[in-house]
């Protein structure tokens, strides 16, 4: 098996940064929608981000995009002869 450990987690670390940027702007509301912003800040400030939630969803996301990744990985889809191939090499 190619993958490692190390391997798959380094993959992992990166599909989970990229989907993080993704979900970032999902459910978060600035002062100026809700209405009410203390004096001296930018009406564009976020009030509530849902941090948690969001990395919960980071989470999961990432390890179903790992898992179909390495299933398509396993079954020659991804295979390196097969992509020149596509590609026209």
């Amino acid at each position: 098996m190619v993958y490692t450990i190390s391997t798959a987690f380094a993959i992992y670390f990166v599909i989970w940064w990229i989907v993080l940027f993704l979900t970032l702007p999902f459910g978060v509301r600035s002062q100026h929608e809700d209405g009410e912003f203390p004096p001296g800040t930018d009406p564009g400030a976020p009030i509530a981000t849902q941090m948690g939630r969001k990395i919960i969803w980071t989470t999961v996301i990432s390890a179903v995009f790992l898992a179909v990744a390495w299933l398509a990985y396993d079954a020659g889809f991804l295979d390196v002869e097969r992509l020149s191939r596509l590609m026209g090499l």
